[in-house]
This record gives structure tokens, C-alpha cells and sequence, in this order.
């Protein structure tokens, strides 16, 4: 087992290397902007401009440029400064993190805590009128996309512009504290930003889990649990969910991942001050460094995530250490 972990965070080393790669080819060799031009402003002399291009090291090979980076972002970790502000870069990062966070895995808590019992309920009535109405709910909540129903949830529930006034609004986010540090403030905030979030999730998850729970329990060893005279509860939840929920720790590593590097149209619809927004502004501004810097913390969530995944699998499956 040892071993095989160690060749997971191997192999997640050896991607994240590809991936600053990639990225480094992508925010310095393609934009068709001079980045000292964006650093600089528009009236900038020169002299200005010949000293910046030194500063930031653009005047050496790429291979120099990139070693640059390299070194910058796996021995210092130095993501670079912002053009716009010129404000370091990890610095707001970890500032917009903790909102991100609480948004993930408040998120991920609800619509674990919907779509897992739904999509028991579904396999258990397979074909009856709970089922359909669960499979026509979930149907709807994927097809609706997350924008439309924030802004929706805004217009119907919100307590500034809502026709029932029952959630938080647009941009009642605490401006200080966090999660930990002011609980009741962050909740409330977040508590109609968490459903909206949560809804196509829940979808998908309870349609996953219909499906392999219902294929599971067509399975021998269910039939040779019944015949032993186990409890329908037990057969269901100890053989059947057992066995039916293991994929779903795949995706729900993977969607974790992607919603810690940032959930741009939720917190942007819900003005929520986290990764995906600090993206977003500065997409608008060209603000490549900072871009950069979330799209790179995004892709090392993702890739961590996945080994957490990895190794949860080994201890679940033995047949995966091998």
C-alpha cells in the first residue's frame, strides 16, 4: 500500500510539471498582447517599458522564461503580481479561497444529502410512480443551467428583490470572516447559493446511484443475502448501497475539484467574492498572471483531489493496489 501511494503523488507531480507546462505556454507565448504593454499601461515610456520587460524577465529565452516560472511556482511558489493592481498574486488567492471552499463543500453536503436518498428511493421503486417522479425532478434540475436558476432563485426568494423573502441576496456575503470565524453570516449568505449550486448535482448523482443500485441488486450475492434471511434494510444498505456507491467516489472527487478551483457563474450570479469571480474580473481586465494563478490552483485541486480518490479506491477494492 505504501508503495502504491507513493507512485500516486508521483505520477500527480509528473502532471502538475505537464500542466505549468501547458499553462506557461499558453499565458506567455499565445495572447497576441505584449504583457509588459499590459503591465505597464498605455502611456509608458520606453525606458518603462525596456525596465519591466527586464523585471519580469521577458527579454531572456524561453526555456530561460520558463525555468523562471518553474522555479517561481514549485520552490517559491510565487504565482507573480497582478497588472492591474500589482498586488501579489498568492496574495489574492487566499484571500477569495475561503469563500470558495465554503461554497464547495457546502454544496457538496446537500446535494449528497438529496441525491443519494433520492436515487436509493428511485432503484427501490424502479418504475413506479416515486421513481418516475424523482427521474422527471433530476431531469429537470440538470437541463436547467446554474445562471438561469440563480437568477431565478434571486427573483422568487431573495430578501431585497424577491417575491418571497426567505434567502439572502446578491452580494450579502460577509466583506470580513470566514466560515470559521463567522458561521452564522457565511451560512446565511451562502445557504441559497448551496441549493442553487447543488441542484444539478443531486440530479446527476441520484440518476448514478439509480442506476448501478439497480443493477446491483439483480446481482447473485443479493439473492444469496435474502435467501439467508437477512433483513431487506440490511441486504439493501450493507450489500446493495455498499457496492452501487463505490463510482460515485470518482466523480464526486472530480466535481469537488473543479468547483474548489473556482465556480465562475455561481459566484458571479450570487456576487460571491471566491476563485471563480477573481477569474472572471480578471478575464475582463487581461489580467493574465492572476488568470494564470487560478487556472493552476484549479488544475492542482483537481489533480490532489484525484489522488485522494486513488487511494480511497485501494481501500475500498484491494484489486486496485494491484
Amino acid at each position: 500500500m505504501p508503495l502504491y501511494i507513493l507512485g500516486r503523488i508521483a505520477w500527480m507531480a509528473v502532471v502538475l510539471v505537464v500542466i505549468t507546462f501547458i499553462t506557461f505556454i499558453i499565458f506567455t507565448q499565445l495572447p497576441s498582447a505584449d504583457p509588459v504593454l499590459l503591465r505597464a499601461g498605455r502611456n509608458a515610456s520606453p525606458e518603462l517599458v525596456e525596465a519591466l520587460r527586464n523585471q519580469l524577465g521577458l527579454d531572456r529565452g524561453f526555456w530561460g522564461q520558463y525555468w523562471t516560472f518553474f522555479q517561481n511556482t514549485f520552490f517559491h511558489f510565487d504565482l507573480g503580481h497582478s497588472y492591474q493592481n500589482n498586488v501579489d498574486v498568492k496574495e489574492q488567492i487566499f484571500d477569495r479561497l475561503p469563500a470558495t471552499v465554503a461554497l464547495a463543500f457546502g454544496a457538496m453536503v446537500v446535494w449528497l444529502a438529496a441525491g443519494i436518498p433520492i436515487g436509493i428511493l428511485a432503484a427501490l421503486k424502479r418504475g413506479r410512480w416515486p421513481d418516475k417522479l424523482a427521474m422527471g425532478a433530476a431531469l429537470v434540475a440538470i437541463s436547467a443551467p446554474v445562471y438561469w436558476l440563480g437568477l431565478v432563485s434571486l427573483y422568487l426568494f431573495s430578501k431585497d428583490i424577491g417575491v418571497v423573502e426567505i434567502f439572502q441576496g446578491s452580494g450579502s456575503y460577509p466583506t470580513t470572516g470566514t466560515i470559521l470565524t463567522d458561521p452564522v453570516g457565511v451560512s446565511s449568505a451562502l445557504l441559497l447559493p448551496w441549493l442553487v449550486l447543488a441542484a444539478s448535482f443531486a440530479a446527476i448523482y441520484a440518476r448514478f446511484l439509480r442506476g448501478n443500485l439497480s443493477e446491483v441488486m439483480g446481482e447473485d450475492y443479493i439473492r444469496t443475502a435474502r435467501a439467508k434471511g437477512l433483513g431487506e434494510r440490511r441486504v439493501v444498505f450493507r450489500h446493495g448501497v455498499r457496492s452501487a456507491i463505490t463510482p460515485i467516489v470518482t466523480i464526486l472527487g472530480l466535481d469537488l475539484g473543479i468547483l474548489l478551483g473556482g465556480a465562475i457563474l455561481t459566484e458571479s450570479v450570487f456576487n460571491i467574492p471566491g476563485i471563480g469571480r477573481l477569474a472572471f474580473d480578471s478575464i475582463q481586465k487581461s489580467d493574465l498572471p492572476t488568470v494564470q494563478g487560478t487556472v493552476l490552483l484549479g488544475a492542482f485541486f483537481i489533480i490532489a483531489l484525484n489522488l485522494v480518490v486513488d487511494i480511497v479506491y485501494a481501500f475500498l477494492d484491494p484489486r486496485v493496489r494491484y
